[in-house]
C-alpha cells in the first residue's frame, strides 16, 4: 500500500503518484517517450526496456523491476533472462554487446564515483557509439530517479497489475494518452 492516501492501492503507478503533479508528469513522460522508444540510439526497445529493469533490479525495486521485465517480455525476450541476468550477468544469455552496457549501468547505480575511462571505452569497444553511452546514462539515471519515486511512495501493486502495465507499455508506450502510461 502507498505512503500517501491519493494513491489507492487498486491504482498504484507512476502515472497515479504523478497525477497530482501534472506539471512534473509531461515534461517525464516526455522525456521516458523519447528515452525509452523514440530517441536516436541503436538500442531497440527490448534493449532499453532490459537495460531499465536491471537497472531497477539492482535497486531492488519491485514496481519497476517487474514491470519493465513484463514489458520486455512482451516484445519477446525470454521470461527468464532478466532473473538470469540478475543472478549472474556474466553466465546469462544476454547479447555479448549489451554486457558491457549492463556492467555500466550496474556499476552507475551501485557506485557512481567509481566510474572511470575504462568503463566508458568497454562500451565504445563493444561496437556501441556515443549516443548509446548516452542512452545508457540516460537510461540508468531515469530508473534510479523512477526507483527512488515509486519506492519513496511505497509503491507495490499487484503481480497482475505490473504484469498488465508492461503489456500497455509494449503496445502503447509512453507518451501514450489513453490510460495512465507507467
Amino acid at each position: 500500500m502507498a505512503f500517501v492516501a491519493s494513491v489507492p492501492q487498486e491504482e498504484e503507478s507512476v502515472a497515479a503518484v504523478m497525477g497530482r503533479y501534472p506539471e512534473h508528469a509531461r515534461p517525464l513522460k516526455e522525456m521516458t517517450e523519447v528515452i525509452m522508444r523514440t530517441g536516436g540510439c541503436a538500442f531497440s526497445p527490448e534493449a532499453r526496456e532490459l537495460i531499465a529493469a536491471y537497472a531497477s533490479g539492482t535497486n531492488s525495486c519491485t514496481y519497476c523491476y517487474t514491470t519493465h521485465k513484463a514489458t520486455a517480455e512482451a516484445f519477446g525476450v525470454d521470461a527468464t533472462l532478466l532473473e538470469d541476468m540478475m543472478a549472474d550477468l556474466e553466465q546469462s544469455a544476454v547479447d555479448e554487446r549489451l554486457k558491457p552496457v549492463l556492467r555500466y549501468v550496474k556499476k552507475l547505480t551501485e557506485s557512481p564515483s567509481r566510474m572511470v575511462q575504462a568503463d566508458a571505452d568497454a562500451i565504445f569497444a563493444a561496437g556501441w557509439d556515443e549516443d548509446c553511452f548516452h542512452y545508457a546514462v540516460m537510461l540508468c539515471g531515469l530508473f534510479n530517479m523512477y526507483n527512488r519515486i515509486m519506492d519513496g511512495y511505497g509503491v507495490k501493486n499487484t503481480a497482475e497489475f505490473r504484469q498488465s502495465r508492461g503489456a500497455m507499455l509494449a503496445t502503447h508506450g509512453y507518451a501514450w494518452s489513453g490510460k495512465p502510461a507507467t
